[in-house]
């Protein structure tokens, strides 16, 4: 028989286990380039309230989204649009019912030059040779930045002065770098500095950016992806949005 000693050396190292916290989970989330500095904040508070980690991954959401249908290993997909979304539903590549907007963007007119931006006019004026967007096919906030001109009538005049990032990311490191002298960025990405001027384009020239995020299907089970979505759903992601410019849902 086990002698005393061994029985509660045996007693006291199962308590101890019994009050260890469970090993740090982490989930994959593919993000918009437009959302990098909202997600890094909120992800960093979701560890900070979990434990967890959510592993960003950035980029066009048109790349994403043929990342995910190759079979990339994300499991949740923070798009700049709701087509994308949709079309993993439809596709099976995403979890039935799991689509929702997580936050609404808006495009600014920028320049790192803090007197050549003085609203619409700044597109007629010709005091520059390059204009930056983003890719409209593979980015949303790039098809903004096109209605936007073709509603001021100024899309014609300019095509031959456009420069495409592959994404909103590189779209606002070419104007950052001087590459282009302006160019339509997410308004997140210079809502926190007062660097350079702007004009944050009216939203009746272009259509809403409703930015919705689904559950991917290798995420189905997984309760660390399925906490992220919700954490992402709460007031402390919904203030860091806020401070980044976005609306927050559909309102």
């Amino acid at each position: 028989m086990p002698s005393r000693l061994l029985l509660h050396i045996l007693a006291g190292t199962l308590s101890l286990g019994a009050v260890l916290p469970a090993q740090a989970a982490e989930t994959h989330v593919a993000v918009a380039a437009n959302f990098t500095g909202a997600a890094k904040e909120i992800a960093q508070a979701f560890k900070a309230k979990t434990g967890d980690e959510a592993v960003l991954s950035f980029g066009s959401t048109g790349q994403l989204y043929t990342q995910i249908s190759q079979g990339a290993p994300f499991e949740v997909l923070l798009a700049a649009d709701e087509a994308r979304p949709k079309k993993a539903i439809t596709n099976g590549l995403a979890v039935p019912d799991s689509r929702f907007t997580y936050a609404t963007g808006k495009i600014v007119l920028w320049s790192q030059d803090p007197n050549l931006v003085r609203g619409e006019a700044t597109l007629t004026g010709g005091n520059f040779s390059k204009i930056a967007i983003a890719n409209p096919t593979a980015a949303p906030y790039g098809a903004a930045a096109v209605q936007a001109m073709r509603a001021l009538k100024v899309y014609d005049q300019l095509e031959p002065r456009i420069v495409q990032g592959n994404n909103i990311a590189q779209t606002y490191q070419f104007v950052a770098t001087g590459n282009a002298e302006l160019g339509f960025v997410a308004l997140s990405q210079v809502a926190n500095t007062t660097e350079g001027s702007r004009w944050v384009v009216p939203g009746d020239l272009y259509d809403r950016i409703r930015q919705d995020a689904v559950l991917l299907k290798k995420a189905a089970d997984s309760k660390v992806a399925k906490a992220f979505v919700a954490f992402l759903k709460g007031p402390e992601a919904a203030r860091i949005m806020e401070r980044y410019g976005y609306g927050t849902g559909v309102s």
